[in-house]
């Protein structure tokens, strides 16, 4: 068995109930809206809003929009760029996705690009919360919420047939 293995947090299974349940959360919120803009980080936040637009799609009829951001995660300060321009998501329902939130680096600095446009409602949704933030920034959907230690670093691999969780 490997380390992966053992330290798993979430299985396939597991995986899709809580998808699904987030893409329930995002319809409830969102309800009298007319379009949904799922806004994921690349790559796997990105992969995981795929996946939540396809429950979204089956259990409503909001039009759901997906946009990916790409954010250099090493430098986040670098230019933040989207698959759609502004235009497409202004005073809309927009919703970032993300895979795992960490120290929060990431989701605050992706908040921070879509802050320059004016929404109509704007929210967060992450797979993984780990409980150690170095910045103010929460969630608003999330599958599970971990406390880990420091050391510990979380894990999500979106496979064609199998999807996993787990602390390295």
């Amino acid at each position: 068995m490997t380390t992966a293995a053992q330290n798993i947090i979430l299985n396939t299974t597991e995986i899709n109930h809580k998808i699904r349940r987030i893409a329930y959360q995002i319809y409830e919120a969102n309800h009298k809206e007319k379009e949904v803009i799922l806004a994921g980080i690349a790559d796997n936040g990105y992969i995981f809003a795929e996946k939540i637009a396809i429950v979204l799609k089956d259990i409503s009829d909001i039009e759901v929009t997906l946009c990916k951001v790409s954010i250099n995660k090493k430098k986040p300060l670098e230019p933040i760029t989207t698959s759609l321009p502004a235009q497409d998501y202004k005073n809309k329902s927009l919703v970032l996705v993300d895979d795992v939130l960490n120290s929060g680096t990431t989701l605050i600095y992706g908040i921070k690009h879509f802050l320059d446009v004016p929404l109509k409602k704007f929210k967060t949704a992450v797979l993984v919360n780990r409980n150690h933030k170095k910045y103010p920034v929460k969630a608003d959907f999330k599958g599970i919420s971990l406390s880990t230690s420091i050391k510990e670093h979380v894990v999500v691999e979106f496979n064609n047939d199998e999807t996993i969780a787990y602390l390295t």
